[in-house]
C-alpha cells in the first residue's frame, strides 16, 4: 500500500496559495472557524489513482485532522476497470468519508461543505493540476535517482 504525501511537501507555495478553504458563522451543526481542505496525493510513481485524499483541518485547532475525504475524479467504470473491484470502486469514485483514516463528530457536515465546494469546477481542475504536478514531479525524481544509482561508464 502506498503513502498519502501532503501536497505541500512538494510545492509548498503553490500549495498553500491554492488551497481551498471555507468560512464558516452561524451553522448550527460546525463550529464558526475556517476550514482548509488540504491535499494528499499517493507517492507511488506508476500509479495512476486519479484521486486525492482531503484532511479537513482549521488554523485554531493545529494538527487536529477534522475530517478525511477521499475524492476520486474519473467515472465509476474507470475505477472499476482500475482496481478490478466494484465494491472498492465505489469507494474511490467521487467524495466519500475515508474510514481507515481520523473522522470527528462533523465529519459528515465537512463531507457535505465539500461536495458543495466541488460544484465549483475550477476547484475540481486544480486537484486534477496538482495531482498531475505531484505525480510528475515523483517521476521527475524517480528517474533523477536511478540515473545516479548507474555506476558511470568509463571511456577509453
Amino acid at each position: 500500500m502506498t503513502a498519502m504525501v501532503p501536497f505541500y511537501t512538494r510545492f509548498r507555495e503553490l500549495a498553500f496559495r491554492e488551497m481551498r478553504s471555507v468560512t464558516i458563522r452561524g451553522e448550527r451543526n460546525l463550529p464558526d472557524g475556517e476550514y482548509g481542505f488540504l491535499e494528499l496525493y499517493c507517492d507511488d510513481p506508476k500509479c495512476d489513482c486519479r484521486r486525492v485524499l482531503i484532511d479537513v483541518v482549521t488554523p485554531t485547532t493545529g494538527s487536529k485532522i477534522w475530517a478525511t475525504i477521499n475524492y476520486g475524479w474519473e467515472s465509476l467504470e474507470f475505477y472499476e476497470k482500475w482496481m478490478g473491484n466494484k465494491e472498492s470502486a465505489r469507494e474511490s469514485c467521487g467524495a466519500t468519508l475515508d474510514m481507515l483514516n481520523p473522522q470527528t463528530e462533523y465529519s459528515p457536515v465537512l463531507l457535505a461543505l465539500f461536495k458543495w465546494v466541488l460544484q465549483d469546477q475550477a476547484y475540481v481542475e486544480r486537484l486534477k493540476r496538482h495531482y498531475r504536478l505531484f505525480k510528475s514531479d515523483l517521476r521527475a525524481k524517480r528517474k533523477s535517482a536511478t540515473r545516479s544509482s548507474r555506476p558511470a561508464r568509463r571511456r577509453r
